[in-house]
């Protein structure tokens, strides 16, 4: 465990101080592979796809165990997979690039790096809000949780699993789409519960804790893992809902859409420092004991 929260947190050092690193990660690799599967499909292509990446990523942590100076090299592998998993967009850099935009339409096109499955981020910030949440928790939040727990290969797994089920850009039948976008929201169930009350501790508590509640009470068991966390969305819009109420409590158009959206990031990078905090605690209680 020390070694991953070292490795996040030079990882996170390194794409905060140069952003583009995540893009050098592409999708090339990863589309020819899904490609070369096209004469099967259904789960089973889902499967294989998702699964010989897993099992090449399982292998070299492997080996790198056998060799001298393993713990640094393993620091090193982490470190690749780790920058590698946080692509294809540097989450802080759309944000950036939003904020820092011109004029309205370059601001509504650059909001549009948000979303990781081609539906469109309406301009507003309710709106940009959610989209902000769920980049953040399959960017960000997913992948850290899923690197901490399994290492190198739970990061891997999770952002393939993202891709294969949310691209839709990505030539796969519908069957195997559905199977790696049902396993996708799964791997997302216990981050973005984890986002809902840090989000609520850092936030507005009893606004984020009532929107989750009540999420859970209209939706049918279990349709989570279909359609998605939407509990998370509901969350992020009470957040910024109660932000705009405590603010003019006038309509929408009144509302300063870039500065809700600079509200949510520092609240976003103090769940963040939560998280990493919780770690630190973890790795110095095993140290003591």
């Amino acid at each position: 465990m020390a070694v991953s929260l070292l490795t996040a947190l030079i990882a996170l050092g390194l794409v905060h101080v140069a952003p583009q690193l995540t893009h050098w990660r592409g999708d090339g690799g990863f589309r020819r592979w899904v490609a070369q599967l096209g004469d099967t499909s259904g789960p089973a292509r889902a499967t294989v796809t998702l699964g010989v990446p897993v099992v090449l990523c399982l292998l070299v942590v492997w080996l790198i165990s056998l060799l001298p100076a393993s713990e640094l090299l393993r620091l090193v592998f982490s470190l690749v997979v780790l920058l590698y998993c946080f692509g294809p967009h540097a989450f802080e850099a759309d944000l950036e690039a939003i904020i820092k935009a011109p004029d309205q339409p370059t601001r509504e096109a650059a909001a549009q790096a948000l979303s990781d499955d081609g539906e469109a981020v309406s301009w507003n910030a309710i709106a940009l809000g959610e989209a902000t949440a769920y980049a953040a928790l399959r960017r960000r939040f997913g992948v850290l949780l899923w690197f901490f727990v399994l290492g190198p290969t739970g990061a891997l797994l999770y952002r393939l699993a993202q891709t294969l089920g949310r691209d839709p850009s990505l030539r796969v039948d519908a069957a195997a789409q559905r199977a790696a976008r049902t396993f996708a929201n799964i791997a997302d169930w216990l981050p973005a519960q984890l986002m809902v009350f840090t989000l609520a501790l850092v936030g507005h508590w009893d606004a984020v804790i009532g929107a989750w509640k009540q999420w859970h009470q209209q939706q049918a068991p279990n349709s989570w893992y279909v359609e998605g966390p939407g509990f998370l969305g509901a969350a992020a819009r009470a957040d910024v809902q109660v932000d705009i109420e405590a603010g003019d409590g006038y309509a929408e158009e009144r509302t300063d859409t870039i500065g809700e959206l600079i509200r949510l990031r520092g609240a976003l990078l103090r769940a963040l420092l939560a998280w990493l905090s919780v770690v630190a605690l973890i790795v110095l209680a095993g140290w003591m004991s």
